[in-house]
């Protein structure tokens, strides 16, 4: 009986400390970013869509359309998607 109670006491104290642990780690905590993101020239952005950890940006240029993605918290670019017409 009391090495039961003992290890139920362990994994009571392992699942507070992973959770104090998701709590408090510091990965929000960073300095806002100012980034300025270049567009060809002549295009426009159509629009944008936030989600979880990633922001995505639909832009035309020149008739084609083009999804670009990036990190929310970085703001570095994730991807590119273009379409264009078949000949």
């Amino acid at each position: 009986m009391l090495i039961s109670g003992l290890t139920t006491m362990l994994a009571v104290a392992v699942v507070i400390g992973i959770i104090g642990y998701r709590v408090f780690k510091n990965e929000g905590s960073s300095a806002p970013a100012d980034v300025t993101a270049l567009l060809p020239k002549g295009a426009r952005v159509l629009s944008t869509a936030v989600s979880d950890d990633r922001i995505v940006v639909t832009i035309e240029n020149g008739g084609a359309i083009e999804i670009r993605s990036f990190d929310l918290k970085t703001l570095l670019p994730i991807g590119r998607l273009r379409f264009k017409n078949e000949p």
